[in-house]
């Protein structure tokens, strides 16, 4: 009979190589991991995931996809691996809590970084309204369109379900912002067919004590009061009507700001036509024009070929030259900009937030004021919040 007293020097494997073998192959997960894992059992409102652990981990259908799911075969099927985030820690039964939701949040919020950085117009439908904009998503993400960035004549409530063309104000994770415009993406668009000392005909579409605004084309352009006439103008109503048809330049496209500015001055043959003879102003425009531009590049050949001179000092070509800035190239006083008011706050009403209860939720930055981004329409809410509940671990 073989003796089955044997010692542990006989054997070669003590308890303590046993523990040793174990911990080696006890996997440590922390919260913020996203480990690979195996479904294994899909249950009626979550699943049960094998990742290595003594106890199998849980994800809850909130967790499942960063849009809604409304079952949990919509998004795992049995046996599939992918990756897992760890939400929580383990509970009293030693259970993980998972989450795709988080994995896809934060590669959707690269990829939006990306496509800012790239200053790329991307397209969106429309899924909600409330009385400061739109709401739109982007990679999953929800965003806000501002009602002035809002570039058509329909009805905010009209826009659910259209899908439109729009480019990045801000995006900021940390603060869960996603802000964007629709108007700037049109106004880039359409910027693209436009040059400055180009005349076009547009209709007055608003009237400010700092200027008309003027549509052309589907989009809008400042006609600043100080670019109506070379002669005093006391207000923009005393020259224009809403709805009349007029006759301007651009003398300046700015696509980063979405602004096209516009002149009526630089067109008038003498001082005051605008005001005394306006269709004479209409008649000549496109000969006016044309002066503008060859003094525009008569002077940007002569900044080309000038030799630089040592700061304050006054060169004998420019006292030849008699270089005097012309009319047309007078500036907007600062003092002229329309005044902004302080920023408002508004806040995403309570059903436009997503049904997730807020255990399953990570703590994620409260709602913020909204900042007001300077246009030269009217002041813009630049951002309305929304609110995602505030996590507790399970």
């Amino acid at each position: 009979m073989v003796n089955q007293k044997l010692t542990a020097t006989e054997i070669g494997f003590t308890h303590d190589d046993f523990a040793a073998l174990l911990d080696k192959y006890d996997y440590h997960f922390s919260p913020g991991d996203i480990v690979p894992g195996t479904v294994f059992s899909i249950e009626p409102r979550g699943a049960l995931i094998d990742i290595g652990a003594k106890t199998a981990a849980y994800i809850p259908i909130q967790e499942m996809s960063i849009n809604r799911v409304d079952s949990p075969d919509e998004v795992l099927q049995s046996n599939e691996t992918r990756e897992f985030f760890i939400l929580t820690d383990e509970n009293e039964d030693g259970q993980l809590t998972l989450s795709i939701r988080r994995i896809e949040y934060m590669r959707a919020w690269e990829r939006v970084r990306q496509l800012q950085a790239e200053d790329a117009t991307v397209r969106s439908g429309v899924f909600a309204t409330n009385r400061g904009g739109a709401l739109v998503r982007i990679e999953g993400l929800r965003g806000f369109i501002p009602g002035s960035h809002i570039s058509t004549r329909k009805p905010k409530e009209e826009l659910v379900g259209e899908d439109l063309p729009l480019k990045f104000l801000e995006v900021d994770e940390e603060r869960n912002r996603l802000v964007l415009s629709h108007r700037r993406a049109l106004v880039e668009r359409k910027m693209n067919r436009l040059e400055v000392g180009e005349v076009v005909i547009g209709t007055v579409r608003g009237i400010k004590p700092y200027g008309a605004f003027i549509d052309i084309g589907g989009v809008s352009g400042l006609l600043h009061i100080s670019e109506i006439s070379h002669e005093h103008i006391d207000t923009p109503h005393s020259v224009f009507n809403v709805n009349d048809e007029v006759k301007v330049m651009i003398i300046d496209l700015d696509a980063e700001r979405g602004r096209i500015s516009l002149s009526t001055k630089q067109l008038e043959p003498e001082p005051g036509d605008m005001i005394k003879n306006r269709q004479l102003v209409y008649d000549k425009a496109e000969e006016m024009a044309a002066k503008y531009r060859e003094q525009m590049l008569a002077k940007q050949q002569g900044a080309t070929t000038a030799a630089p001179a040592a700061d304050g000092d006054i060169t004998e070509e420019a006292l030849d030259a008699d270089e005097i800035p012309p009319a047309m190239e007078e500036a907007i006083p600062p003092a002229m900009e329309e005044e902004i008011p302080p920023a408002m706050e508004e806040a995403i009403p309570p059903a436009m937030e997503e049904e997730i209860p807020p255990a399953m939720e990570e703590a994620i930055p409260p709602a913020m004021e909204e900042e007001i981004l300077l246009v030269i329409e009217e002041a813009i809410p630049l951002v309305i919040e929304e609110e995602i509940p505030v996590a507790v671990e399970e």
